[in-house]
């Protein structure tokens, strides 16, 4: 009966069963891990499009960035090299990544130099801490990213696991941090690509060596056993410090709210003159913005806050540009507000 159970799951779980021809699983890897041409080309516009959803915190800009980000295909090349031995493919790839790594900097800083708006947005801050529910993530999502390449026909795994396991934006996280100076952001975002980058290169090897592909020249037991030490060494570095911080939001996420203001931003992050500065960028017919806090009591005396945003125009804003101006607040707030509007002044 046991027996029986184990081949039934081994069946069921089995990846050789409509596992592409292996020359093919090279070919569509090599391919991934090219840095020249439309690769290139890709990777610029994916840049530009993730600095600009992280700059006007949309998450659906993002997504879109990472989806087109050609990033993962190195590193998948570069694993392919290290399973099958091929210390040139795996160079080369290394070589590659390095390079698509220095352009991404170079031109996320760029952008976030030149940019009006220089608020620290939501979407900016999730990449800063990374915790080892991200090294979760990107070990499940490289696993079903090789699993995906290397089937007959291609599947939608890559699309989803480029979402799940974002490389883009935390490398323009890195540009930010560079073009304001933050350097916590700089070193935040990039110990979150660094970990989704090894782990993706880690289970991308481990399949590929679960299925057999064939190697360029047998490995030297000695020196694989070496080898094996360092990926334990490397893995056990990487990992330390996300399970450190994600201990620390665990232990200090009841008294998160006690670091918060009311009108959502962190305390140290962000005042009411960078806002209104971003606001006259955005809205140039608004010449004043103010917020205040106001009260009120419901039916059963209970208190609750609402801020009003009161702005000073020449004449009455147009419904598409003051809803506008709501999602925008919203995005910046992390909040519902409403807009009180008067003119003179």
């Amino acid at each position: 009966m046991n027996i029986k159970v184990k081949e039934i799951l081994k069946d069921v779980f089995s990846l050789d069963n409509d596992t592409a021809d292996h020359e093919e699983i090279k070919n569509r890897l090599e391919d991934g891990g090219q840095i020249t041409g439309t690769n290139m080309c890709v990777l610029v516009l994916a840049i530009f499009i993730a600095s600009i959803g992280l700059n006007m915190n949309s998450t659906a800009v993002i997504i879109g960035a990472m989806l087109i980000s050609p990033l993962m295909g190195s590193i998948q090349a570069a694993a392919y090299g290290t399973a099958t031995a091929n210390m040139r493919m795996f160079r080369k790839s290394m070589i590659g990544l390095v390079f698509q790594v220095i352009i991404c900097l170079i031109t996320s800083t760029l952008y976030f130099c030149i940019s009006p708006i220089s608020t620290t947005t939501s979407e900016l801050l999730a990449r800063t801490h990374p915790t080892i529910w991200d090294v979760l993530i990107a070990l499940f999502g490289g696993i079903a990213a090789i699993i995906g390449i290397t089937r007959k026909e291609k599947s939608n795994v890559i699309p989803g696991v480029a979402i799940a396991t974002a490389l883009m934006p935390p490398l323009c996280t890195c540009g930010y941090g560079i073009a304001t100076g933050q350097w916590r952001f700089f070193w935040g975002a990039g110990y979150l690509f660094l970990i989704n980058s090894y782990f993706i290169f880690f289970a991308s090897t481990a399949i590929l060596l679960i299925l057999k592909v064939p190697r360029e020249k047998e490995f030297d037991m000695e020196k694989w056993k070496k080898v094996k030490r360092k990926i334990i060494r490397n893995t056990v570095i990487m990992v330390l410090p996300s399970i450190i911080v994600a201990y620390s939001m665990v232990q200090n996420s009841s008294g998160d709210s006690d670091k918060s203001d009311i009108t959502g931003f962190e305390k140290d992050s962000v005042d009411i003159a960078t806002v209104t500065k971003e606001v006259n960028v955005l809205f140039p017919e608004i010449n004043k913005l103010e917020v205040s806090i106001v009260e009120s009591v419901n039916k059963k005396d209970e208190i609750s806050e609402k801020r009003v945003i009161c702005i000073t125009l020449p004449e009455k804003l147009a419904k598409d540009r003051e809803k506008m101006l709501k999602d925008w607040m919203q995005e910046v707030y992390n909040e519902p507000c409403e807009i009180y509007q008067k003119t003179g002044e």
